[in-house]
């Protein structure tokens, strides 16, 4: 997908990208699918997977896909995946799928050919879902190509369809006082295209949840606070941390300086920042 489209002028290739998301976009089901999504108590979840892409420092090329899976409502690693990777296509604001998730899909389907017991019922995404320019975010083409429910949580707000980081919008996020206090993301076309989260008591900062695959709105964002020790998702923030840690390890091995793994510079029209600490 991406790595074959690398090559071709980026007019043929954003034309080719986007003809593909659409294409995708009519197979996202944004309902809740299983049975443990309508339980109060999420009763029937045992796994809970979440994924992530560091890079080395300084190199937009060089990264480290990882998939971890957690144990629920324990929220204990359980299994972790690792490698590296060459992201050979360009990164485009609103495509970001196509330069990562190719990667990403390869780990779920190695854990289901090696470990099937193993495998998430549902996947965390560092992105956004259906709340993206075309509706059509990372977190729906993770799920869409897994098959998977997918939820996408993002750090900042990405200001598409009228929704702007406003003093109106921030004057809803000092009113969320407690952990689970949440405020409806409504675009200027009257669609709710996710929520922002208090994820967690001590938080100052929220989350945005928006739907990915095969889940409710409602049932993401209870998931996502539930999942929370601290600001961000256990699942995320774990493949994040690792991730991480394999970038050091890997370069330490190949006697390389050892810098700090970190998030690629994006546009900010489409953020995606490093992993949060500890609130």
């Amino acid at each position: 997908m991406a790595r074959k489209a690398a090559g071709r002028p980026e007019q043929e290739m954003l034309s080719l990208w986007k003809r593909e998301q659409a294409r995708l976009k009519a197979l996202v089901v944004d309902r809740d699918t299983e049975a443990w999504q309508r339980d109060p108590a999420f009763s029937g979840l045992q796994r809970v997977g979440g994924v992530d892409v560091s890079f080395v420092k300084d190199d937009s090329v060089s990264a480290c896909a990882s998939l971890v899976v957690l144990s629920y409502p324990e929220l204990e690693v359980v299994y972790e995946d690792c490698r590296m990777v060459s992201l050979t296509a360009p990164y485009m604001s609103g495509y970001l799928a196509f330069r990562e998730v190719p990667f990403l899909v390869d780990a779920v389907r190695r854990l289901q050919e090696k470990d099937p017991g193993l495998v998430p019922q549902v996947l965390f995404v560092d992105g956004n879902g259906v709340l993206h320019h075309r509706g059509f975010g990372v977190a729906c083409h993770l799920g869409v190509l897994t098959g998977l429910p997918c939820i996408g949580v993002a750090k900042k707000l990405l200001q598409v369809d009228g929704l702007e980081n406003s003093a109106v919008h921030k004057e809803k996020i000092r009113r969320l006082r407690a952990g689970g206090d949440s405020f409806p993301l409504m675009g200027g076309s009257g669609t709710v295209l996710g929520m922002a989260l208090k994820s967690h008591d001590h938080s100052t900062k929220p989350l945005y949840v928006s739907v990915g695959h095969r889940m409710s709105l409602e049932a993401a964002v209870r998931l996502t606070h539930g999942c929370c020790k601290f600001r961000i998702p256990e699942p995320v923030r774990q493949a994040d941390i690792r991730s991480r840690d394999y970038i050091r390890r890997t370069l330490a091995v190949q006697g390389a300086p050892a810098p700090l793994s970190g998030k690629v510079q994006r546009p900010k029209a489409c953020p995606k920042g490093a992993a949060e600490e500890p609130a």
